[in-house]
C-alpha cells in the first residue's frame, strides 16, 4: 500500500470521497483539489486516475508520499 497525493485542476467536494475509495478530498482556494490517501496497488491508482479523466479534470500531479510510499527504480537508479 502506498500513500499518494494527487492534484487536479477544478473543485471536488468531500462528498466525492466515497467514489474515490475513501481518498481525502481537499479543495484549495486556488482552484486546485488535492486527493490524498493510501492506494492499495497500481490497478487501484489507475482506477482513481480513470475517474479523474471521466470527470474531465485536468491532472496536475501524482506523487507517492508518506510512510507507505516506495518507488520502483530499475537497477537502483
Amino acid at each position: 500500500m502506498t500513500r499518494y497525493v494527487i492534484r487536479v485542476m477544478g473543485h471536488l467536494g468531500p462528498q466525492w470521497s466515497g467514489w474515490f475509495d475513501g481518498l481525502v478530498i481537499t479543495p484549495l482556494q486556488s482552484g486546485i483539489t488535492v486527493l490524498s490517501g493510501d492506494i492499495v496497488d497500481q490497478a487501484a491508482l489507475h482506477g482513481a486516475l480513470n475517474k479523474i479523466r471521466d470527470l474531465n479534470l485536468p491532472l496536475i500531479s501524482v506523487t507517492a508520499a508518506g510512510p507507505g510510499s516506495h518507488s520502483h527504480r530499475p537497477n537502483g537508479v
